[in-house]
C-alpha cells in the first residue's frame, strides 16, 4: 500500500524530499489510521493529489537548531487529528482509478463484488520479500539507531523513518485497529506471520525464526495448511513453459494442453479460497503485505535512510544492492536471491490475485498465459509469465523448464517439489561486518 501511495504523492522539485521520503514523514498515527480507512474500503478507489495534512513541505536543513524544530515538527501529532478520527491523508473515493495508473492483472472482478479496486497485494508478495532478509536487516538499522550511535549521523527524514518503522511495526499497534494482530493468545509476529505462510502456502521462510523452539507456527495449524502448494504451482510452471515453448509449432505434436493448465489454476484458486473462509487470514494478509511494502519501499530508491547509509544505486539501481549494502552495515547478509525474490514479488502477487478470483479458470483464458502471438493485442501475460518462470528457476534452483522438456521427451517421471524450505542460502552474519553493540543478530544456520 505504501508503494501506491508514493506512486501518487505529488512530485516535489528538487532540493527537497522524494515521494518515498515524503511518505516516511507522515505521522505513524495518520499512517495508521489511514491503513484503517484503505482496509475499510476494501483498497484504493481512487485518489487525488495526495497531500500530508496539517504538515509543511519540509526542506532539509543543516543548521542544529532548524534541524531540532523540524524533528519537533515532524514528530508531533497534527493538530486536526486531535479533533477528528480521520488520518489527514486523502480518503479514498468511488470512481474508477485515475489514467495512467491501470488496474494490475486480476484486480478487475465485478462478478465477485470488486469493482474498480485496487486490492493489496496478495500474501505470496510478504512471503516473498521477507524471504530476502529484510526485516532481519530493517530490524537491526532501528535498534542500532534508537540505542547508541554506531551508524552514521541520520538525517531528519531519517529520523522520521525510524520513528515511523519501530511505532507501526516494531510495537504494539493501537487497540482495535485492522494490524492488531499480537495479543496474549499470540504474542510473537514473527510466529504469527511464518503461521499465515504456512497456511496458506505450505511454506517455511529460509531462515529459522531467532529464540524460537521448533516450529510453533505449523503445531498451531494442525491440519489446516495448504501442503500441496508448491507441487501444484511448479507444475503451472512447468505446463505454462510447455506452451510456451511449442505456442510457434507448425507440425509434429505439440504437447501443451490449455485444459489441464486451466485445471491447475482452478486447484490452486480452490486451495487459496479455502484458507480464507469466514475472513481468515485477511487481516494477517493485509497487515503484513503495509509490512513489507514499507520496507521494500524504502530501499526501492535512494531514500534518505539509503542515502545516510551510502547504500545508493543510482535511478536505475536494484533494491537487492541497497539492501546488501546496507546488511553489511549492521552485520546481516540477506539471501543470495534477493534480487530474484523482489522482482517476484511484484508479479507473482497480482497473478495469484487473478487465480484466486478465477481469472483462468476459463481454458480460452487460461491460454493468455503461454500464447505470445496472434492474439491481437500485446502478450503480456505470456510475457510475465516467461518471466516469473525465469526468476522461480533461478531463485529455487527448481529447473521447472528442463523438468518440462524431459518430460515431454524422455517421459521421465517429474520428481516431488515439497521442500519445508524453497529457497536456499542462510542469513549469515557477515565476516567483515562491523561491531553489533553487543547484541545478537539475526542468523540461518
Amino acid at each position: 500500500m505504501f508503494r501506491k501511495l508514493s506512486q501518487l504523492i505529488a512530485a516535489v522539485t528538487p532540493g527537497q524530499l522524494t515521494p518515498a521520503d515524503r511518505v516516511f514523514t507522515f505521522h505513524p498515527e495518520q499512517l495508521s489510521r489511514w491503513l484503517d480507512e484503505v482496509w475499510a474500503t476494501g483498497g484504493i478507489a481512487a485518489w487525488g493529489t495526495v497531500t500530508n495534512l496539517g504538515k509543511p513541505t519540509m526542506v532539509i536543513n543543516t543548521a542544529p537548531l532548524q534541524q531540532l524544530a523540524d524533528v519537533v515538527d515532524m514528530t508531533k501529532l497534527p493538530g486536526g487529528l486531535l479533533a477528528q478520527l480521520q488520518s489527514g491523508v486523502n480518503n479514498p473515493g468511488i470512481t474508477p482509478p485515475p489514467a495512467g495508473y491501470p488496474l494490475p492483472l486480476g484486480y478487475h472482478r465485478p462478478a465477485l463484488g470488486i469493482q474498480n479496486r485496487l486490492l493489496w497485494d496478495h500474501l505470496i508478495y510478504a512471503y516473498l520479500v521477507e524471504s530476502t532478509g529484510i526485516i532481519e536487516i530493517m530490524a537491526e538499522v532501528v535498534r542500532r539507531y534508537v540505542t547508541g550511535e554506531s551508524l552514521p549521523t541520520p538525517s531528519i527524514a531519517t529520523t522520521a523513518w525510524v520513528r515511523g518503522t519501530e511505532d507501526l511495526f516494531f510495537r504494539d499497534p493501537p487497540l482495535f485497529r485492522v494490524g492488531s494482530l499480537t495479543s496474549q493468545l499470540r504474542p510473537d509476529a514473527r510466529i504469527n506471520r511464518r503461521n499465515a505462510y504456512w497456511r496458506m502456502f505450505g511454506l517455511d521462510l529460509p531462515h529459522p525464526a531467532a529464540g524460537a523452539d521448533g516450529q510453533p507456527w505449523k503445531r498451531s495449524a494442525g491440519s489446516a495448511s495448504n501442503t500441496r502448494f508448491l507441487e501444484i504451482w511448479n507444475e503451472l510452471l512447468r505446463q505454462v513453459w510447455l506452451g510456451i515453448e511449442n505456442e510457434k509449432n507448425s507440425s509434429g505434436s505439440n504437447p501443451t494442453d490449455a485444459n489441464y493448465i486451466a485445471y491447475l489454476c482452478q486447484s490452486l484458486g480452490e486451495m487459496l479460497r479455502l484458507r480464507r473462509r469466514g475472513g481468515m487470514l485477511s487481516r494477517e494478509e493485509f497487515s503484513y503485505v503495509c509490512m513489507m511494502n514499507w520496507l521494500h519501499l524504502t530501499v526501492e530508491d535512494d531514500t534518505s535512510l539509503i542515502t545516510d547509509l551510502s547504500a545508493t544505486a543510482g535511478p536505475g539501481g536494484n533494491a537487492a544492492d541497497r539492501l546488501a549494502v546496507v546488511g553489511r552495515m549492521v552485520g546481516v547478509t540477506p539471501s543470495r536471491q534477493a534480487r530474484e525474490l523482489f522482482e517476484l514479488a511484484n508479479l507473482v502477487s497480482p497473478l495469484l490475485w487473478a487465480i484466486e478470483l478465477k481469472f483462468f479458470d476459463d481454458v480460452i483464458q487460461a491460454e493468455l498465459l503461454f500464447r505470445l502471438h496472434n492474439l491481437g493485442v500485446t502478450p503480456i501475460i505470456a510475457e510475465t509469465m516467461n518471466r516469473i518462470i525465469d526468476l522461480w528457476q533461478s531463485a529455487t534452483g527448481d529447473r521447472v523448464k528442463d523438468l518440462a522438456v524431459t518430460q515431454r521427451r524422455v517421459q521421465a517421471p517429474v520428481r516431488s517439489a515439497q521442500p519445508t524450505k524453497v529457497l536456499p542460502g542462510p542469513l549469515v552474519p557477515s565476516a567483515s561486518s562491523p561491531s553489533t553493540n553487543g547484541q545478537p543478530v539475526a542468523t540461518r544456520r
